[in-house]
């Protein structure tokens, strides 16, 4: 299965960070946040790479080249920020089969090998991790509804008063109906191409979309001061990690 990352975004509120760099280029724990991006999807068994890049793309081209741990990397260029439902257009011509998808701006310790699970069980046309997060932060993502087979019903991007707390995380399994879907998108308010609106063609046209629960955590690094929780889970994590191997010696 192969991965797209989405990295094209400049990072404007996590200036002075993204002065000089784009977001995905942002080192959370000494490394960037792609590099922790393109590791989980490697150990995912991704068999590409293909990489959205706008923003001062050429720091992350010179960065990562055409390989990263003997998976090719291809790169797209979205040469306007308009919305992730855009983005992902840009690789359309190189996706013929389910495919992995993270936004690149995350940064996971999760269950994200479920998410891949249930789409190769073929019982989804898509999987989604979703969390729930406090009711004031959900307006900052994409808000979900399910139904009690966790089916998702309903997606709504940023939404003022967020019908529920069930939010998208940022990593999701798709088939390539999702990519008709985008064509379809019309501009919302903010005037984007909503990810979130595709999704819902994809529903309304009675697409099977799972929502896998989060077990873990994840942050979305959107501000300086995401980045440096997500340091510190780190770092929280790999002591943790190396307590558990000391006492199994």
């Amino acid at each position: 299965m192969d991965a797209v990352v989405l990295a094209a975004g400049e990072g404007t509120r996590l200036r002075p960070l993204t002065d000089d760099k784009p977001k995905g280029m942002v080192e959370v724990d000494d490394q960037p946040i792609l590099t922790h991006c393109f590791d989980q999807l490697v150990e995912l068994g991704a068999d590409e790479l293909i990489v959205v890049v706008g923003y001062l793309k050429e720091r992350i081209i010179d960065q990562y080249g055409d390989e990263y741990e003997g998976v090719p990397i291809t790169y797209t260029h979205q040469r306007e920020q308009r919305g992730l439902a855009h983005a992902l257009l840009s690789v359309e011509e190189h996706i013929d089969d389910d495919f992995m998808l993270m936004l690149g701006d995350n940064i996971f310790q999760a269950n994200l090998n479920d998410v891949v699970r249930r789409q190769r069980e073929d019982r989804a046309d898509a999987a989604f991790l979703v969390e729930e997060v406090p009711w004031g932060e959900a307006s900052r993502y994409g808000v979900c509804d399910t139904n009690k087979y966790g089916e998702i019903t309903d997606v709504v991007e940023k939404p003022d008063d967020p019908p529920s707390n069930l939010v998208m995380t940022g990593f999701y399994t798709f088939t390539p109906a999702i990519f008709h879907a985008c064509h379809l998108v019309q501009p919302s308010n903010r005037g984007e191409y909503e990810i979130s609106e595709a999704i819902d063609l994809l529903i309304q046209s009675g697409r099977t979309i799972d929502a896998i629960g989060l077990e873990g955590w994840r942050i979305d690094v959107g501000y300086p001061e995401d980045r440096d929780e997500a340091e510190e889970r780190l770092q929280e994590t790999a002591v943790e990690s190396g307590q558990s191997a000391s006492a199994d010696d």
